[in-house]
């Protein structure tokens, strides 16, 4: 018995379909880049206008800090997936890190996207759901932390006073998570009681049984066990998650440099970054178009800039930081939907052949 030409025009249904399906993707990316385009190009053509030609050894040097920045965020994330017995080649990190980046600036609602992404992503590195979840969870909490830290940096070198209360809350709130994780992924029952105390109301409620939804979240929970976060492993990423923070800020200094002969002290420039990196955080614009800019060139105009470099440095900058990154991440992400099609079409195939030959 034979089901090849059943499977074959299944085949031929499913993949019409798929194309169109990232088809649309590729031309909704490039639509929504056009309207921002339009959008944004007053704003953009009257920066550009004050931005002379840059120094070219300075130019070099403000690409190279953009790219080591992006190669610390990957490594970063291997570090976690290392701790999880995950042996993921180093480029393919980078990759996944400019492709993430890329969703999470320019799509609106762009953190449910490259999170999700992201998720998709190391399921295919290998990692468990619980593992991919985990390693998501705790490089954000150690990129925030660390820009949090560079911030009370940036001000105590300025001989400001910086704001101990929040710092404060978010070392707590990290010094209780990560401890708590750290527990769970050593001893995963201890929260079966906890689970227990969670559904049973719930399966009440829905009129299921007591235990019912508590295989999966033990599954769920023993997945966990694989993750060993070491001392060295922690160091490490959260030694990368600091310096993936600063080598943009280095790469904001050096900008300036590349189109001013005048030296700038590093602590004010530095707390210029952490002002816009943090207004950034708090906008549903794309890329944070016009808050990071308007809020690094306020706060170098603070730092004593004149108007013209300033608004020269940073447009210098967002060229690099976001145009040429976000670029790259696109056509990074490009190859990466065609790799998982691809890989999602052998796999068809070979469940195929195995249902073939089973009835064979």
């Amino acid at each position: 018995m034979s089901i090849e030409p059943t499977t074959a025009s299944a085949g031929t249904r499913h993949r019409p379909a798929a194309t169109w399906m990232r088809r649309g993707a590729v031309t909704a990316a490039i639509v929504l880049f056009t309207v921002e385009l339009v959008l944004g190009w007053p704003s953009l053509s009257a920066a550009l206008s004050q931005l002379r030609a840059p120094h070219p050894g300075w130019l070099a040097g403000a690409v190279a800090a953009a790219l080591v920045s992006m190669a610390m965020y990957a490594r970063m994330q291997r570090r976690l997936l290392l701790s999880a017995g995950l042996h993921v080649p180093l480029y393919r990190n980078v990759a996944l890190a400019y492709a993430a980046h890329s969703l999470n600036e320019t799509l609106p609602g762009g953190p449910a996207f490259s999170t999700q992404f992201n998720y998709q992503q190391l399921r295919l590195f290998g990692a468990t759901p619980a593992i991919a979840t985990w390693c998501i969870a705790l490089s954000g909490i150690l990129s925030t932390t660390a820009l949090a830290l560079i911030t009370a940096a940036s001000a105590l070198i300025s001989g400001g006073t910086p704001r101990w209360y929040s710092l404060a809350a978010l070392i707590a709130v990290t010094a209780a998570v990560v401890p708590g994780v750290l527990h769970i992924t050593r001893r995963p029952t201890t929260m079966e009681a906890l689970a227990r105390a969670v559904l049973t109301p719930i399966n009440r409620l829905r009129r299921h049984p007591d235990e019912s939804g508590l295989d999966r979240f033990r599954g769920f929970i023993s997945q966990l066990g694989s993750a060993r976060l070491t001392a060295g492993h922690g160091a490490a990423a959260a030694a990368y998650a600091v310096l993936n923070w600063a080598l943009d800020a280095v790469c904001l200094w050096v900008c300036f440099r590349a189109v001013s002969d005048n030296p700038i002290h590093p602590a004010p420039l530095l707390l210029a970054f952490c002002a816009g990196m943090a207004a950034g955080t708090i906008t549903v614009i794309p890329g944070g178009l016009g808050v990071i800019d308007n809020a690094l060139i306020f706060g170098l105009l603070a730092a004593g800039i004149d108007t013209a470099t300033a608004i020269a440095a940073v447009v210098l900058y967002r060229i690099i930081s976001f145009g040429l990154i976000i670029g790259a991440g696109w056509i990074t992400w490009l190859f990466m939907r065609r790799r998982t099609s691809a890989l999602s079409h052998h796999s068809a195939i070979h469940q195929v052949r195995e249902l073939t030959n089973r009835f064979q």
